[in-house]
């Protein structure tokens, strides 16, 4: 049954395109700032926008699009994830050609997540798959499901900030042990451009095949006439294909990284942490190594909201709109296991997210596509701890029942 189209004169169309409206307005007036800050704060924020609305409109969800995989044999998400890292690794080869046109020169590209890989990063991502799984969605997934209304997201958004300052606690006998020495791996580096950007397309089409190869048989579904009604309920109202949404997030994602940073939603969030546990006094005096490192750094704030934090304000408000005309906004008060899911899952993701030096958007998809094997090592052990939490979940389930 095809998704209700929302009428043109409704206040969720009309709340919509003032909160477009109101983007607009805000990147011109950010635009207008002498200098290059101000052109890199008006793309941020109109970027973030675009983020959120692809992210809301095709689902695109990490953890959601496994489980819609491995429970249901719906390999759609999982295909959207897979062509935003070949369309992301095809515009950061052609963005590395320009910058950096001999890899094997020892450099790394200006600002791209190439990161250490060490036991760390892989303890990390396993934990984070075990808060997002227990939470029920990714850090980026809640910011957009902020929009929604989730009465977890918010819950699961305060346990990050709880987990980046438990993770600003541990950083440094971590970095000491593990990190300090580890590897900073870019595949450019050891393949050269063809050879990393032939395995990685390789490699996305072996996934491809095996998520295809899982699926299971849907019964099919009436085609609707190619008219402009059908055309404006296909974009407003029903869930996006897998190409285009994964084609949008990997064109978003390398032209953000051209023109201001990689993707990353978790900079933000990590800095606000980091600014209030220095004022609570519970921030170690010296972080060993940390601001050295790449992926979605933090800081200590001078600024109400950084870059980072313009994009996550228009990816919340871009998706907020895109719910309100979708039909997809349903604010709901937060019951306890809610509560309670929200605030572990997120200190788990946030531990994860500071340890691993970012989320499965900072590290997994701009790494991948930067071409850090760190992005790889993140992708293997995120996933397996999102399924061990889900087999854990089973199992506890089956002993209470029986």
């Amino acid at each position: 049954m095809p998704s209700p189209l929302p009428r043109l004169g409704s206040w969720p169309v009309l709340v919509a395109l003032a909160t477009l409206a109101g983007l607009a307005a805000a990147a011109h007036l950010l635009g207008q700032t002498p200098g290059a800050i101000g052109a890199r704060q008006s793309f941020a924020l109109l970027a973030g926008a675009a983020f959120g609305l692809t992210l809301q409109r095709g689902r695109f969800c990490f953890l959601c699009n496994l489980r819609d995989l491995t429970r249901d044999g719906d390999p759609r998400g999982v295909l959207a994830i897979l062509a935003a890292l070949a369309i992301g690794a095809i515009g950061y080869a052609a963005v590395f050609g320009a910058w950096v046109p001999n890899p094997f020169g020892g450099r790394l590209p200006p600002t791209a997540h190439v990161g250490p890989v060490s036991p760390a990063l892989a303890v990390a991502a396993f934990v984070f798959g075990v808060g997002m799984a227990l939470s029920g969605s990714c850090l980026s997934a809640h910011l957009y499901r902020l929009g929604e209304g989730s009465p977890t997201s918010p819950f699961a958004l305060v346990g990050a900030v709880a987990g980046f300052v438990l993770g600003f606690q541990t950083w440094n006998p971590i970095f000491l042990a593990s990190v300090a020495e580890a590897p900073v791996v870019w595949l450019p580096a050891v393949l050269g451009y063809p050879g990393w950007l032939a395995l990685t397309l390789a490699v996305l089409a072996g996934l491809a095949a095996l998520a295809l190869a899982r699926s299971r048989p849907v019964s099919p579904t009436t085609a609707e006439p190619l008219t402009l009604r059908g055309a404006a309920r296909a974009t407003l109202a029903d869930r996006w294909p897998a190409l285009p949404t994964g084609l949008l997030v990997g064109l978003i994602g390398t032209l953000a990284y051209l023109r201001v940073a990689p993707l990353g939603v978790t900079a933000e969030i990590g800095s606000a942490a980091r600014t209030a546990a220095g004022a609570a006094g519970l921030l170690p005096s010296t972080l060993f190594g940390l601001d050295g490192l790449r992926g979605c750094a933090t800081v200590v704030k001078e600024t109400l909201l950084s870059e980072n934090g313009l994009f996550v304000l228009g990816l919340v408000a871009a998706s907020f709109a895109a719910a309100l005309v979708s039909g997809r906004f349903a604010p709901a008060l937060p019951n306890r296991g809610q509560v309670l899911r929200g605030l572990a899952g997120g200190a788990l993701m946030g531990w994860g997210a500071m340890t691993a030096l970012g989320c499965t958007v900072g590290v997994l998809l701009s790494g991948i596509q930067a071409g850090a094997l760190a992005g790889w090592v993140f992708l293997v052990f995120v996933t397996l701890g999102a399924l061990a939490a889900d087999w854990t979940a089973k199992r506890v389930v089956r002993r209470a029942k029986g």
